[in-house]
């Protein structure tokens, strides 16, 4: 296994893929199985991913994604949706903290009480903020990197087309796209400049 800076310097927005290379089902799922504990508020864990492999359906993608080729290349795109909802699953997440004891069922009820509040007094437009918000902290995929596939997180596509395309369910919106695959790097341009930190970090 790399070690953390290594995987962290080497991660590049890879903007073409080698064609022809499969990634398995075994192998996606190992990332998400570290994916899944990126953090989010409340541990609602908004982030929900669509995996495309087929070419049919990879092909309504292109599509709906002005036709950026690194859509077709890719092994696969992983559609990340943030779930509208997320907070309606707080009970569920929260049981068993208290078949554990770390809850009492007033303590339980509490905690869904004011979960359930804190989302339903702000209005859509904070939840449609938080799972944009809370689904994009997980989608870096880092962890692919250390396991060898690279990957381009994407803003580049018609949400409603998507939406229509892989007849993405309402309670969901799109937060972005990542293709995943074996980067071509014959074309590759050299790392872009990066602010030194005195430009972008205060203390005060």
């Amino acid at each position: 296994m790399n070690d953390f800076e290594s995987v962290v310097k080497s991660r590049r927005s890879a903007s073409k893929f080698t064609q022809g290379i499969d990634i398995s089902q075994k192998e996606l799922e190992q990332i998400f199985a570290l994916v899944k504990f990126a953090p989010s508020a409340y541990n609602l864990q908004h982030a929900n991913y669509v995996v495309v492999t087929d070419p049919l359906v990879k092909q309504k993608v292109y599509d709906a994604s002005y036709k950026q080729y690194k859509i077709l290349s890719s092994s696969a795109v992983i559609v990340v949706l943030g779930d509208l909802e997320a907070y309606k699953d707080s009970a569920r997440i929260n049981e068993g903290l208290f078949h554990l004891g770390f809850f009492s069922k007033q303590e339980l009820d509490a905690e869904v009480q004011q979960v359930t509040n804190f989302y339903e007094e702000r209005g859509e437009p904070f939840k449609r903020d938080e799972a944009i918000r809370n689904a994009s902290l997980s989608a870096m995929l880092l962890t692919a990197k250390d396991q060898g596939w690279d990957t381009c997180p994407m803003i580049g596509f018609e949400a409603d087309k998507l939406i229509e395309a892989l007849q993405i369910d309402e309670r969901y919106v799109p937060a972005m796209l990542i293709t995943i695959g074996k980067e071509d790097t014959s074309s590759q341009r050299p790392r872009g400049y990066r602010k030194p930190i005195g430009e972008f970090v205060k203390y005060i």
